[in-house]
């Protein structure tokens, strides 16, 4: 059983980490900083019957979803889902110009997020509706493997890959503006649906 008093030494060292995932899920700062404090308060509570050698900073991200998800449903708030099956695998990356060879052997979605800036990605990111949002959130940005997301999200694991490569897709379309602003985009290809987000309004 760990002990309370070992709670700020071991867990405040995430608390930049957390506020960052919190701002990009409430996208409001002031909500951020109340999500934080309320996961911190949870967390202290529970402190008691958490494991030593588990995974702190899962835990605690474990606790920043679950409220988030929770005081976003009590608040009705929960935004429109939209399905995105529509939108094509790697829709911004079959849509640029060549790349330069030297990335030939890195993964397409690798060499593709290397186009953009960090501000273009996280709007991107933060356009995308909660439930393909949180997933790409904890893999793409905080790291989790596809097992600790499922614990998080208290979803099936298959569930977390569907919505994850769903959620990917949908920031490969959102990106494509990004890319035509910046001259990335060589030509339209023939019979190319519209470069829009459509497909994920909220």
């Amino acid at each position: 059983m760990a002990d309370r008093v070992e709670f700020a030494e071991q867990a405040m060292q995430f608390a930049p980490q957390l506020y960052s995932a919190a701002l990009r899920l409430t996208r409001n700062s002031a909500d951020a900083e109340d999500l934080v404090q309320e996961t911190y308060l949870r967390a202290w509570r529970s402190f008691a019957g958490f494991e030593q050698g588990s995974n702190l900073r899962a835990w605690l991200y474990r606790i920043l979803t679950n409220t988030f998800i929770n005081k976003y449903r009590a608040a009705q708030r929960r935004p429109t889902e939209t399905g995105l099956d529509n939108i094509e695998d790697l829709y911004l990356y079959r849509h640029l110009g060549s790349l330069d060879a030297s990335r030939s052997n890195r993964s397409a979605e690798d060499t593709m997020f290397d186009l953009f800036t960090d501000d273009e990605v996280k709007a991107a990111l933060e356009e995308l509706p909660e439930k393909f949002r949180l997933p790409v959130l904890l893999a793409d940005v905080e790291g989790f493997a596809y097992k600790e997301i499922a614990s998080m999200l208290d979803v099936p694991e298959g569930t977390v890959m569907s919505r994850l490569h769903r959620g990917r897709k949908a920031m490969h379309k959102l990106l494509y503006d990004f890319a035509s602003e910046r001259g990335l985009i060589s030509s339209d290809p023939v019979g190319a649906e519209p470069h829009t987000a459509d497909g994920i309004q909220q």
